[in-house]
């Protein structure tokens, strides 16, 4: 071999090292926020980051209000009874056993409600599952314990790890590779090595299955939450329109680790996006791979 072609094999691997190791391992994408990640003693629901959510945490508030009506009507007829109905205050007590008024309206009044909230549920319910057009497709595969995602449009696919081993804790080691990711410490059993990115207000098909239990991919600011069920493809879809990093968790019992299942989503520009594809298809392709992305004029 001579001098000159065994020193350029060595540039070509120092630099691929480089942009596998540290440029790639922060996927490039740096400066997101984290919009969409559980805070300690949280109460409310995440940023709402889709119209699926909005409309999912609308419906839980307006059926909140039914409950808080009917729950104070009841404890009002309640206090009502007691007070106007006890032995001291009323010695003599009406013994019946029929009141066909009362029995009608306690019959009809829940059939009525419920009518209600079901004209409101089902159409959110089916929006979830009508998919519009869309502009980018995502298979994902649930695995004991890691997800694997696929881009049938690009040709590429890759797994997603927890950082950190989670029995071991947040060790020193763990702290520096979620540095190196470019996730905070408390982000720790919620980041993961490869994200999945997606172009913001993109319309994303998602397709959920999974190699051998069940799983189920849920990222509760997206309101997305799709089982992945062995030899069956189910779909749903979301469009994201903030940018920033999203978590989520498998939702569905799936064996020992199934709590080190988390779910990573970077919501960037279109320009950011097109950037990463190509570097995505370019790494994880089992054969190099030429990407021609759309023009947006």
């Amino acid at each position: 071999m001579r001098i000159g072609d065994f020193f350029t094999k060595v540039a070509t691997f120092i630099v691929a090292t480089m942009i596998s190791g540290a440029a790639w391992a922060q996927d490039g994408i740096t400066g997101l926020e984290a919009v969409g990640k559980p805070t300690a003693g949280g109460m409310g629901f995440q940023t709402a980051a889709t119209e699926l959510a909005r409309d999912l945490q609308w419906l839980d508030g307006m059926i909140n209000w039914i409950i808080g009506i009917i729950s104070l009507f009841v404890t009002v007829l309640l206090i009502w009874v007691i007070v106007f109905y006890n032995r001291r205050a009323n010695k003599e007590a009406a013994r019946f056993t029929h009141h066909s008024t009362i029995e009608v309206i306690w019959t009809v009044a829940p059939i009525l409600i419920l009518i209600g909230i079901g004209s409101f549920s089902l159409p959110i319910l089916f929006k979830q599952l009508e998919i519009p057009e869309s502009d980018l497709t995502i298979k994902v595969t649930g695995n004991q314990w890691y997800w694997s995602y696929e881009y049938p449009d690009f040709e590429f696919e890759f797994d997603s790890y927890m950082i950190g081993t989670g029995e071991a804790g947040l060790t020193d080691a763990v702290k520096a590779e979620l540095t190196d990711y470019g996730y905070a410490e408390d982000e720790y059993l919620l980041a993961t090595d490869n994200a999945v990115v997606v172009p913001v207000n993109a319309v994303v098909r998602l397709q959920v299955t999974a190699s051998d239990v069940i799983h189920s991919w849920a990222i509760p600011a997206f309101g997305v939450k799709m089982d992945g069920i062995p030899g069956r493809l189910n779909e749903t879809w979301f469009a994201a329109e903030i940018e920033g990093v999203y978590f989520g968790q498998c939702s569905e019992l799936c064996g020992k680790d199934h709590t080190y299942m988390p779910i990573t989503v970077k919501v960037v520009s279109q320009d950011v996006y097109d950037a990463w594809l190509v570097r995505a298809a370019n790494e994880f392709a089992s054969l190099p791979t030429s990407i021609t992305v759309a023009s947006t004029d």
